[in-house]
């Protein structure tokens, strides 16, 4: 019981630092590419984005008090499970926006630019892949950047919905809404193709992270092949009986579950082994257990 205890501690810290790591990258990219660029996204941030343009008000202070009114309206409705790690969020990149802007300060009011003037096409790639790697790296925790989240769950709750088209019809009115301060067309197809890119550089990382295949080997020489992917790779096995319907033989399948890295020592493994074996790979899409991703739902 104790070591079930002390196991699960483990892991929700490793999730705990895990989303401050993602969300302090997420931070640096709005701060160090976005800000200073005149550059927005989607979310919560965003629009703290747009108010710091239009009125000056410090974007971290904005964050807040947006997500605070949303979480609200979230811990009644969602609960507290939900609610946690949203907060935990909220308050990490609450500290390191603030942190950023004055590390970034060019102390006449405005930010330093680190890639040069009239680099806003490379400040709104380089933000946009950061701050996908940052969010992919907080949602992989199963943590939450709050904001739009908690109104795509809270949407997701009493309509079919799904949280994706919450999401990107809430990114589309934000982004728009840039029109509004600058009057610049540009700025917001800038706001759409960081948007984007960071939608692409979020799934890119998300699933290599969980890139698995299924590998099933036909061989006369099994067991041999079982016992080193099990005491050598160190993946389980599972042994299927069956018999090819041609030749009428009984014959035994190897069924293996492994990480992407791991497919090519299998392969390795096989061929030195047995090199007349018959193997079918294909990718999977999730999988959930011991070696594997822990299932995880809100």
């Amino acid at each position: 019981m104790v070591a079930e205890v002390s196991k699960k501690f483990i892991h929700e810290l490793h999730d705990y630092l895990a989303i401050a790591v993602g969300l302090a990258i997420y931070a640096v990219s709005w701060t160090v590419f976005m800000l200073p660029y005149g550059i927005t996204t989607g979310g919560v941030t965003g629009v703290a984005a747009i108010i710091y343009y239009a009125t000056g008000f410090e974007m971290q202070i904005s964050y807040l008090l947006i997500n605070s009114l949303f979480l609200i309206f979230a811990l009644k409705i969602l609960g507290w499970r939900f609610c946690a790690k949203t907060v935990y969020a909220v308050m990490i990149v609450t500290v390191f926006l603030k942190v950023g802007q004055i590390m970034m300060s060019d102390g006449n009011g405005g930010f330093k630019m680190v890639l040069g003037e009239n680099q806003n096409f490379m400040a709104c790639f380089v933000g946009a892949v950061l701050s996908g790697i940052g969010v992919g790296i907080c949602f992989a925790a199963n943590g939450s950047t709050g904001g739009t989240d908690i109104i795509a769950a809270i949407v997701n709750k009493y309509r079919d919905v799904s949280f994706g088209r919450v999401i990107m019809f809430a990114d589309i009115l934000i982004i728009g809404s840039t029109y509004f301060v600058f009057h610049d067309i540009t700025r917001m197809m800038f706001g759409y193709a960081s948007m984007v890119i960071m939608s692409v550089s979020l799934d890119f990382y998300v699933n290599s992270a969980r890139q698995s295949v299924q590998i099933m080997i036909f061989s006369y020489k099994y067991e041999e092949l079982a016992n080193y992917i099990n005491h050598t790779i160190k993946r389980g096995v599972t042994v299927l009986n069956g018999m090819g319907w041609y030749s009428k033989q009984d014959c035994h399948v190897l069924v293996v579950l492994a990480r992407k890295p791991d497919a090519t020592n299998l392969m390795r493994a096989i061929k030195q082994i047995d090199p007349n074996a018959f193997v079918s790979m294909s990718r999977v899409v999730g999988v959930y257990g011991e070696g594997f991703d822990k299932i995880k739902v809100k």
